[in-house]
């Protein structure tokens, strides 16, 4: 019996001709520009993203570690070798590096994201993976079964750092609009991180705040950054919606800062007039917020809280302005504070009460 011939490896002509064919056609070049222009960005923005959470980034900026540590830190007991295959996609995508068994940052994203100074970016890749890509996704079906999101859909600490994004723009409004030449009482409501706060505690040594946010996982994070920071002798934290909020103490400045669509757009009248009823006759609101027509982030955002079972798309700047006067605001007005943006800080005074 004659043995089997070996396998016949296709000659160097062969495969030039099969190459030739394969550039030809159309759908294998579109193929490869899906998979280099939009699939490879996706893979790397969710990649990072779950390294942000998880806290692999902040493991590997502190120095390299093998795959038995990262699963330590990350409190993986028994499954590391899943986690080591996840680690491997990691440096195939280019985000880490692998020598000697040990992982280490290798991307020039990983290395920003992992520094404690560019939380507010990694809480944006966040919302971007968490809430943005799936509405983006699953629009056309949420819509067809009429499908909505929940608050508790939300991760609040990935929103409170995110805001944090416009964190400069904000600060310079409530820099612009804060009295500092006496005590000023601030309400300030959805307080996220506190950092606002903070800000303001720190431009106004006499001032004294009263923090409220919806979610109470966030209002006891503020709390907490308000004892690190030394400031819970001057500043209160709560969990409080606006709406019900009941308090008998009259305010010289309330703010809300990236939480109006959290209200119903044929709501906000009567939550505006809330938050004016809130402050002492003279009182100002110093409201700021992404409005529409801005950039596609901020169409994604959008899109979002029109897919939410509470709140509202985000605000129109001249109904909001209209809201705000059929609220009773006196002497109201609207300035830009992100360059090139849609990002706005609107104000309004509640006059005195006429004698």
């Amino acid at each position: 019996m004659n043995a089997p011939s070996p396998a016949r490896t296709s000659s160097p002509a062969a495969q030039l001709r099969t190459l030739v064919k394969v550039a030809g056609d159309s759908r294998i070049r579109l193929l490869l520009s899906l998979g280099r222009r939009l699939a490879m960005p996706v893979y790397r923005a969710s990649f990072l993203a779950g390294a942000v959470g998880s806290g692999l980034l902040r493991l590997l900026e502190r120095q390299p570690a093998d795959a038995e540590t990262v699963a330590r830190e990350l409190g993986v007991r028994e499954d590391t070798h899943r986690l080591r295959v996840w680690l491997d996609v990691g440096v195939r995508l280019g985000e880490l590096s692998c020598r000697d068994g040990r992982y280490a940052l290798r991307s020039r994203y990983a290395r920003a994201l992992a520094r404690p100074g560019n939380d507010a970016l990694a809480g944006a890749l966040q919302e971007v993976a968490h809430f943005h890509h799936p509405v983006l996704r699953d629009a056309p079906a949420m819509a067809r079964d009429g499908r909505a999101f929940c608050l508790g859909d939300q991760d609040g600490d990935i929103i409170a750092r995110s805001s944090l994004i416009v964190r400069p723009f904000v600060e310079e409004a409530v820099s612009r609009h804060l009295e500092r030449d006496r005590p000023v009482r601030l309400l300030e409501v959805g307080c996220g991180t506190g950092h606002y706060v903070r800000h303001a505690a720190r431009l106004n040594p006499r001032l004294t705040a009263l923090a409220v946010d919806l979610q109470p996982e966030v209002a006891a994070r503020a709390g907490e950054n308000m004892a690190r920071w030394g400031l819970a002798d001057r500043v209160r934290t709560r969990q409080g919606d606006l709406r019900k909020l009941d308090v008998e103490e009259r305010f010289d400045l309330l703010t809300l800062h990236n939480n109006i669509y959290y209200f119903p757009e044929d709501e906000r009248t009567e939550v505006l007039r809330r938050a004016r009823e809130l402050l002492a006759p003279g009182g100002r609101l110093l409201l700021t917020t992404s409005c529409q027509g801005g950039s596609p982030a901020l169409a994604a955002l959008n899109l979002w809280f029109e897919y939410a079972d509470f709140g509202g798309p985000l605000p129109h700047e001249d109904r909001l302005l209209d809201q705000m006067r059929e609220a009773g605001f006196a002497a109201v007005g609207v300035s830009r504070i992100v360059p090139g943006e849609q990002f706005r800080a609107f104000t309004g005074t509640r006059a005195p009460d006429a004698h």
